[in-house]
């Protein structure tokens, strides 16, 4: 079933604001960086609002058996390894826990929670998609984020107001995760109405940095305000994507028609790459009146939206939201439990304080920006979405089992090993939700004017959401047999998200050998007749 969405957006105040105040417009190619900039701090928001519960869980269930030895690490010094004494020069004890979450079963109770986040996450992610093609997103973007920081807010709340009812803190997970499956499908269709084909993997493979950066803020924000109480840790990222909604309300433009510019010969995800070529497509409505009559046109004033189901059908659309379920689920596991495994890990024969762990594990994102850059890059390069993404994933498989065989040898090692490892699991997770979204969300099977972008990257990102919520679960469980359990877990789901794209990787292949055969035979036949001439001469 289709909708359509006859009503005028209205431009950005902000940008209105900017116009009268330097008297004329912007240029397109201005305008694509403001979208870019803004999307790219809108999601690192959300991000870093997802954070704070990695950091403190070491703090809400600490380990009575570990060590205490703490040293510095002769590289990094104090910024990731960082000794905690008490007034007296002993050892300052870590706190006693939190209950509910300090008692024998606290592991599993944060899992728990873990879980109600990202399944109520998934499952509005369905929702949100096609909402987000049929509303406003400048609007349906702004309430997510500021709902989602009011929620976060209140999950820190707890610390200060005393309450120990788990009930409490599972209720403001759920909803949280409700307000934030607004983000990504309609961030992800934003840059879909901005950009071309042509350069799309490397362009939001750079783009897609802000889901590192924002788990890198998150992590720094939360551990920085620690020792003020667990509490801030949620708060101030909490904060953090409430100012991020204001500024979307103010500056986000979902499509170029919003502001005036107009694709005549088709939507703008249908030009190509070449600036300038695109330049030549689009011509600039100038004058006050043409911005402000309405006006049949694409974009957020007249275009269709899809339905679930026909965009399940897209081709494509069931093996990627299937792959990115297993790759999402050991993605996830990294953001929710790698603080936690670095605090009760021995590296080097020491333990690192919670603190010490929430900065160490910033490193495994910095791997996956080069990870998401560099599969985006490679993709462009071969025009092989399916290819990139299963092999960066086989290569995962490797890179975990060195990271936690070898990891405990010494800071600088766990340090070298977990970047790579964050490079070859990022680096699928990142194609898959930007790139091949939106290019699915804008395929040839599709009308010319539908609205699929928001709704296919709902069902991909929501199905792997779906399985982002089951790994920190398990985790949860497979922790207190050991950690070598939950590798092997997370190596297994690897290697069944590359199967799962076999058949795509298999077209790929047999799409390009194709090509070459075909080139080659033009290449034969055309200098057939001159060849044929030497024939009949020894004849």
């Amino acid at each position: 079933m289709s909708h359509s969405s006859d009503t005028r957006r209205e431009i950005p105040p902000g940008i209105l604001l900017i116009r009268s105040i330097r008297g004329k417009d912007w240029s397109l190619s201005t305008y694509r960086y403001v979208i870019l900039l803004v999307t790219f701090i809108a999601y690192a928001c959300y991000h870093a609002s997802r954070k704070p519960s990695s950091i403190v869980k070491s703090v809400l269930y600490p380990d009575p058996n570990k060590g205490t030895g703490l040293g510095l690490d002769p590289l990094f010094g104090r910024v990731f390894v960082k000794e905690e004494f008490g007034g007296n020069g002993s050892y300052r004890l870590i706190e006693k826990g939190w209950a509910p979450f300090n008692g024998t079963d606290g592991t599993s109770k944060l899992g728990e929670i873990d879980l109600a986040f990202l399944a109520c996450y998934s499952l509005g992610m369905y929702a949100a998609g096609h909402l987000g093609d049929t509303l406003d997103l400048r609007l349906f973007l702004t309430a997510g984020m500021i709902g989602s920081g009011i929620f976060v807010a209140l999950f820190g709340m707890g610390y200060f107001w005393n309450v120990h009812v788990f009930g409490f803190y599972l209720g403001m997970q759920m909803v949280a995760g409700l307000f934030q499956a607004t983000g990504w499908p309609s961030v992800v269709a934003v840059i879909g109405n901005w950009f071309g084909k042509g350069k799309r993997g490397l362009i939001m493979g750079i783009w897609n940095a802000h889901t590192s950066i924002g788990n890198i803020s998150g992590s720094l924000l939360a551990a920085s305000v620690l020792d003020y109480g667990w509490g801030w840790c949620f708060i101030v990222p909490g904060a953090f994507i409430a100012v991020g909604g204001v500024m979307v309300f103010f500056f986000l433009a979902p499509y170029p028609e919003d502001i005036g510019f107009s694709f005549p010969q088709g939507s703008p995800s249908d030009l190509e790459a070449n600036p300038k070529d695109e330049e030549a497509n689009i011509r600039k409505e100038t004058t006050e009146e043409d911005e402000t009559r309405t006006i049949n046109r694409a974009g957020s004033v007249s275009r269709t939206s899809v339905g679930l189901l026909e965009a399940c059908l897209i081709p494509g659309v069931i093996p990627f939201a299937l792959c990115l379920f297993f790759s999402k689920l050991v993605a996830y596991t990294f953001l929710y439990w790698l603080p936690f495994y670095l605090s009760q890990t021995e590296i080097g024969g020491e333990y690192v304080s919670v603190k010490s762990a929430g900065n160490l594990s910033t490193l495994f994102d910095v791997g996956g920006i080069v990870g998401g850059i560099l599969a985006g890059y490679i993709s462009d390069k071969l025009n092989a979405r399916a290819t990139t993404a299963a092999s960066f994933m086989c290569a995962a498989i490797p890179a975990m089992l060195l990271y936690r065989r070898y990891g405990s040898i010494s800071h600088n090692i766990n340090i070298a090993l977990m970047m790579v490892a964050g490079l070859f699991i990022n680096g699928p997770y990142a194609l898959i939700t930007t790139a091949v979204s939106a290019d699915l969300g804008t395929h040839s099977s599709l009308r010319g004017d539908s609205r699929a972008l928001a709704t296919v990257t709902a069902i991909i990102d929501g199905t792997g959401s779906v399985g982002a919520a089951f790994g920190p679960l398990l985790t949860g469980f497979l922790s207190t047999k050991g950690w070598d359990a939950v590798f092997v877990m997370l190596m297994i789901c690897a290697l069944i998200a590359a199967l799962l794209l076999s058949r795509l990787v298999m077209a790929e292949i047999a799409e390009k050998t194709c090509k070459q055969v075909i080139v080659s035979g033009g290449r034969q036949s055309s200098g057939a007749p001159a060849s044929q001439p030497l024939l009949s001469d020894r004849r």
